[in-house]
C-alpha cells in the first residue's frame, strides 16, 4: 500500500546525467574507448570511473598526461561523449540523411559558441570556448584524411594511417548502436512544474558545453545557474557539498531550505552534507547500492514527486 508525505521548500538543486538525463551508454562507451586506447579491461575501466570526475579518472588511468594538456584531454573526452550520443541518428541508421561530409557536433552546442547560454558568474565557458570542439576538429580530420592528398596538417601532428584506421573503427561502431541522450521520466513535469529562478543544476561534468549539449538533446532549457565541475569556485566536488551550496547561494536561497535530485551515491552525500533534503533516485543505480547513503526519500524515478506553488512556498509530496 502506497503513502504519500508532504514538505514545503524554497528552491531545487539537481543533478544532470542519471537525474535530469540518461547518458550512460555514451558514457561507458567514452570509457571503453579509453580503455582499448591503454589497453585494459573496458568492464574494469567503466566500473572504476562511475561516479567520479572525468580529470580524476584520466589523471588515473592516464598518467602520462602533463598538468598542462589535461584541460585538452578532459575536454576530448567528454566531447567523445556526445559523439557516441549522436552517431547513430548522424551516421547510422538512425540517420534522416546520409551525408558523410556533415560533422556529428555540426548544428548543436558544440560547434557554435552562441547555442551556449551565459553561466554563473566566475564559470569558465570563456575558456572552452577558446579553440574549436573535438567534435568540429575530429569531423574536419576524418574528411581530410579521406582525401588522396591529405593536409599537411594532418600528415605532421598523427601517423596517417593509424589515424584513418584508428578513427574509423571506433566510429563505425559509434553509429552502429543507438546510445542517444534521453530524458528520464517524470523530468519534464517537474521542470515546468517549477517557477524560474527557483532551480539550478549541479553537475560532476567539467565542461559547460557538454552539460548544455546534453540537456539540450532532450530539450531541457539549461537553467542560468548551472554549476559544472570546473568552476573555479568550487573548493572540492562531490561527494563534499559544495556544488549545492554554490548552487543554493546563486539562486539566493538557502541550501537548507532546498531539495536536491540525485542518484548517485556521491551525490546523494553531497546533498546530504549540503543540509537540503534530499530525493533520491533509483535511475542509476540498484536501490540496495543508494538507499544507506542518507537520502530523506528513495523513489524509483521523478514520477514519484510532484511539486506545486503553494505562495512564496515550493509543496512536494512524495509518493513513496
Amino acid at each position: 500500500m502506497s503513502s504519500s508525505q508532504t514538505f514545503y521548500a524554497d528552491a531545487v538543486l539537481f543533478d544532470m546525467d542519471g537525474t535530469l538525463t540518461d547518458s550512460i551508454q555514451a558514457v561507458e562507451a567514452a570509457w571503453g574507448k579509453v580503455a582499448k586506447d591503454i589497453g585494459q579491461d573496458p568492464h574494469h575501466v567503466i566500473a572504476a570511473t562511475h561516479g567520479k570526475r572525468a580529470v580524476d579518472n584520466l589523471a588515473e588511468f592516464k598518467p602520462h598526461i602533463k598538468e598542462h594538456e589535461m584541460d585538452d584531454e578532459v575536454t576530448k573526452f567528454e566531447e567523445s561523449i556526445l559523439y557516441f550520443a549522436d552517431a547513430y541518428n548522424v551516421h547510422g541508421p538512425g540517420s534522416r540523411r546520409n551525408s558523410t561530409t556533415t560533422s556529428p557536433f555540426e548544428n548543436t552546442p558544440l560547434s557554435s559558441g552562441s547555442a551556449t547560454p551565459a553561466l554563473t558568474p566566475g564559470s569558465s565557458v570563456a575558456s572552452s570556448l577558446r579553440r574549436p570542439s573535438f567534435g568540429t576538429r575530429l569531423g574536419s580530420m576524418l574528411r581530410m584524411s579521406a582525401m588522396p592528398e591529405a593536409s599537411e596538417l594532418v600528415r605532421n601532428e598523427f601517423n596517417p594511417k593509424a589515424l584513418k584506421h584508428e578513427l574509423e573503427a571506433w566510429q563505425i561502431e559509434a553509429a552502429g548502436v543507438d546510445r542517444s541522450v534521453r530524458i528520464l521520466p517524470g523530468v519534464k513535469r517537474m521542470m515546468d512544474s517549477i517557477p524560474a529562478g527557483r532551480y539550478a543544476v549541479a553537475t560532476l561534468v567539467l565542461k559547460p558545453m557538454v552539460t548544455y549539449g546534453c540537456m539540450t538533446r532532450v530539450g531541457i532549457t539549461p537553467p542560468p545557474v548551472t554549476i559544472t565541475a570546473d568552476d573555479k569556485r568550487l573548493k572540492a566536488g562531490k561527494p563534499a557539498p559544495d556544488p549545492f551550496l554554490l548552487a543554493a547561494k546563486c539562486l539566493g536561497y538557502d541550501a537548507s531550505k532546498c531539495v536536491v535530485f540525485e542518484d548517485s551515491p556521491s551525490g546523494i552525500r553531497a546533498g546530504v552534507a549540503s543540509g537540503a533534503t534530499v530525493i533520491a533516485l533509483c535511475t542509476s543505480h540498484e536501490r540496495s547500492k543508494i538507499e544507506n547513503c542518507g537520502a530523506h526519500f528513495l523513489v524509483e524515478n521523478m514520477t514519484s514527486v510532484k511539486c506545486e506553488v503553494e505562495g512564496d512556498k515550493l509543496k512536494f509530496t512524495v509518493s513513496c
